[in-house]
């Protein structure tokens, strides 16, 4: 059911490759609700991704852009502002990639000239969208920012490796930006942290399946799906929440707020 809690706004959602992508959940979520949308990735993943179709199906056009790069940062701000003919009212970060993830190099011998990659795509990029959105005043007043977090930024998970540091800055920087912001243009900057869901970037982590079976166990509600965190970030964008500001919301079936389950001590006994 659509309640029209976007209608007249517009938007940006970054990072959507795929059906099983937080971010293409929200990007239809948001149409469903009223908002017109741009949709923006990498060229690299524009080009393995499935993108187009969504693009289709929200009637929102594509506009390439690396999330590292400042030149191309700016261009998507001021194309965004031109084809949705204003301001733009919301935008997701959904951008976060660790090489030494991906090529199963352990965090005792990480490369980190490919450790500074995942900082700089996986968080930098999160103050470089809103530094660029800020020089050129392209967020509407009470415009809302929302990154996709995870609670590895504050606890040990370790087949998360250097992505925990990366979206440990990612909160930082909403915290910093958010306050600037806020006072700026009473703009608001919050991240989620979601439960383990199977995305093809989250899939990609180290013992995925064990890793999702414990958080569903310990979660009273069970792990959160793509869906609903879909839903969840369109009330965060959304003049419901116009006074949430620098918060990480924990969107995870209770995972965050529990010790231990009468579950998982049977499992283990």
């Amino acid at each position: 059911m659509a309640y029209g809690l976007l209608k007249g706004k517009r938007g940006i959602i970054s990072g959507a490759l795929d059906e099983y992508s937080i971010a293409w959940k929200v990007a239809l979520k948001c149409y469903e609700e009223g908002a017109t949308l741009v949709l923006t990735n990498a060229p690299v993943a524009l080009r393995v991704g499935d993108l187009p179709r969504l693009s289709e199906a929200c009637q929102a056009p594509i506009i390439a852009a690396d999330a590292t790069n400042v030149n191309d940062l700016e261009n998507l701000w001021s194309e965004s502002q031109r084809v949705l003919g204003g301001k733009v009212d919301f935008v997701l970060h959904s951008i976060g990639m660790s090489p030494n993830i991906r090529k199963g190099r352990p965090y005792g011998d990480l490369n980190y000239d490919w450790f500074l990659k995942t900082l700089d795509i996986s968080a930098l990029s999160f103050h470089k969208l809103l530094q660029t959105a800020e020089k050129q005043d392209a967020i509407a007043e009470y415009g809302s920012v929302v990154a996709l977090s995870y609670i590895a930024a504050q606890r040990s998970f370790p087949e998360y490796t250097d992505m925990s540091q990366a979206k440990a800055m990612l909160e930082s920087i909403a915290r910093s930006y958010g306050y600037r912001y806020g006072k700026l243009r009473k703009v608001r900057v919050n991240t989620v942290s979601q439960s383990p869901t199977k995305t093809t970037a989250g899939t990609g982590v180290g013992d995925f399946d064990a890793f999702f079976a414990y958080a569903e166990h310990l979660s009273p509600l069970g792990n959160a799906s793509a869906e609903a965190c879909a839903d969840y970030i369109v009330t965060l964008f959304s003049d419901l929440t116009r006074s949430v500001t620098m918060q990480n919301l924990y969107h995870d079936g209770g995972f965050s707020a529990v010790g231990i389950t009468p579950e998982l001590m049977d499992r283990i006994k």
